[in-house]
């Protein structure tokens, strides 16, 4: 047996004494200063360079998905820095690990039911009519299995979201928008009629439509939110450090915490 057959192969990187080379290139000539972290991040996933079309349209996504205010994730980060000052990495976890089906992991429940649809169908649409059927066959049947349709509605963003359109118009400059963003758009002019309730495509939703239009792996999306986030994190924590609010969340909850019996308590149905 070589010694090659013994090792544990890579292509993303490996370094020796003088040199470190990062996705076959010398990392400090011909990589550091040339090459943006989102670009990096793109190639390092697909190991492709991407066009400077697909960076602007992935660097959109990923400022889209940087921060949203105080989500559970921001709040969870926070306080694990409260109850844990010396661990940054803990409190950046904290927060990573509630990308969930309510928050960021919508990015990629979206993508793949995307991608889902349009395997199931022979032919790509060709007319707004064709994707508007696909949609509403769709929509129809993720209703009659009791399922939520991923994209849709926003918690605060009751009308529109107002990253959905800039992420479409972008992805249409950069001659980048496909399938998965046509379908998802035809799903917003269905959904309506079929749950009788307008909901708005949410930014989210429409970040995994565009990611799987770059043609990133749909198992990885919700890698690509969470990568997004961790700058927003670091920014909450950031804000921690010099203007503390941890300590009145926690007081607030703790200060009004009231015993309830077991036996008397109700379990909310909205959990």
């Amino acid at each position: 047996m070589s010694d090659e057959s013994q090792g544990y192969p890579t292509s993303i990187g490996t370094s020796d004494a003088t040199t470190i080379t990062l996705l076959g290139h010398d990392l400090a000539d011909e990589l550091m200063g040339e090459v943006g972290f989102g670009e990096l991040a793109f190639w390092l996933t697909t190991r492709r360079r991407p066009t400077r079309s697909e960076v602007r349209v992935f660097e959109t996504v990923l400022v889209a998905l940087a921060d949203h205010g105080f989500t559970p994730t921001a709040i969870a980060a926070r306080l694990t820095l409260l109850s844990a000052p010396e661990s940054v990495q803990g409190a950046m976890a904290a927060g990573l690990l509630g990308g969930g089906s309510r928050f960021l992991g919508v990015t990629e429940d979206t993508g793949r039911f995307l991608a889902e649809t349009l395997a199931a169908r022979p032919e790509t649409p060709a007319t707004d009519e064709e994707w508007d059927a696909l949609a509403r066959r769709a929509v129809e049947d993720r209703r009659a299995q009791r399922r939520l349709v991923p994209g849709l509605g926003h918690p605060v963003h009751k009308g529109q979201d107002p990253r959905t359109p800039v992420i479409i118009r972008i992805a249409r400059e950069e001659g980048q928008y496909g399938p998965h963003l046509a379908l998802f758009e035809a799903i917003g002019r269905v959904a309506p009629d079929v749950l009788g309730r307008t909901l708005p495509l949410n930014g989210a939703g429409v970040c995994g439509a565009a990611l799987a239009d770059l043609g990133l792996p749909i198992e990885l999306l919700r890698g690509y939110a969470l990568l997004a986030r961790a700058a927003g994190l670091l920014g909450h924590l950031a804000e921690e450090l010099r203007q503390p609010i941890g300590g009145d969340v926690y007081l607030s909850v703790d200060r009004n915490a009231h015993y309830v019996d077991p036996e008397h308590s109700e379990v909310r149905d909205d959990a």
